[in-house]
């Protein structure tokens, strides 16, 4: 069995004196994980900084064998990942988030797309925490939780959407709230995609984000927490305003 693909390196980790199991992800092969032979040598142990675009050749005798990875460098995100506490709090959340989330092996190419263009944003601070927003959404609808905020869920308006129920994943209206106000999650106008998209917006899209991430998708995966990544990341855009 054999395959080449490039791909984004998740994590890596030592196996044994020369090894490295590394985990990636690709457009066509979804996340996988395999065996770099000389992983921990000083000609590749560099390459395999989590973020890094690699062009991957993977071979196994059998397709459910772990298999061995051959590695060459497509380009490093290393060095904008630690030019900035932020930036590296970004891509740690990202990588931690995919490796989490994605069953292996199971192609998910519209999420790969976005995942190498924000990364490739890594950097670019006034513009990555509204990306990173994004992001999340489409985690979300990639992984079947996607949020309707369309029109609301109790009287089918489209205007004055200022709630999302934390049960449906529906936008409400603030008149079709009613007395239920108090139990719903905020709807900021950047998670709509309209308005400025300051950076409370941001926060608070995070945050509403984030219950949807914790309640919802980690529940649907066992109720394993999320990587701690992602709260670091947040507290870091938060300390950075």
């Amino acid at each position: 069995m054999e395959w080449r693909d490039q791909g984004i390196l998740l994590s890596t980790r030592r196996h044994g004196e020369t090894l490295a199991i590394i985990e990636v992800f690709t457009p066509m092969q979804g996340r996988h994980v395999g065996i770099v032979r000389g992983g921990t040598s000083r000609k590749i142990a560099p390459i395999l900084q989590p973020g890094a675009q690699l062009d991957l050749t993977w071979r196994a005798r059998l397709e459910d064998h772990i298999g061995t990875f051959t590695v060459e460098p497509v380009r490093s995100r290393a060095a904008v990942a630690m030019a900035g506490r932020l930036a590296l709090a970004g891509l740690n959340t990202v990588t931690g988030l995919v490796g989490y989330c994605l069953p292996e092996r199971e192609v998910h190419l519209p999420l790969y797309s976005r995942t190498e263009t924000l990364l490739d944003l890594l950097g670019c601070e006034d513009v990555w925490p509204l990306a990173y927003l994004r992001w999340e959404l489409s985690l979300l609808e990639e992984m079947g939780y996607g949020l309707d905020l369309t029109c609301c869920a109790v009287t089918g308006a489209t205007d004055d959407l200022v709630y999302v129920s934390p049960k449906s994943g529906r936008a409400v209206s603030r008149a079709g709230a009613g007395d239920w106000a108090d139990r719903l999650l905020p709807l900021p106008d950047v998670l709509r995609g309209i308005g400025d998209a300051d950076d409370a917006e941001i926060v608070a899209g995070l945050r509403t984000t984030g219950y949807f991430l914790t309640h919802h998708l980690a529940a649907g995966l066992g109720g394993r927490p999320l990587p701690q990544s992602r709260a670091r990341y947040v507290e870091a855009f938060i300390r950075s305003l």
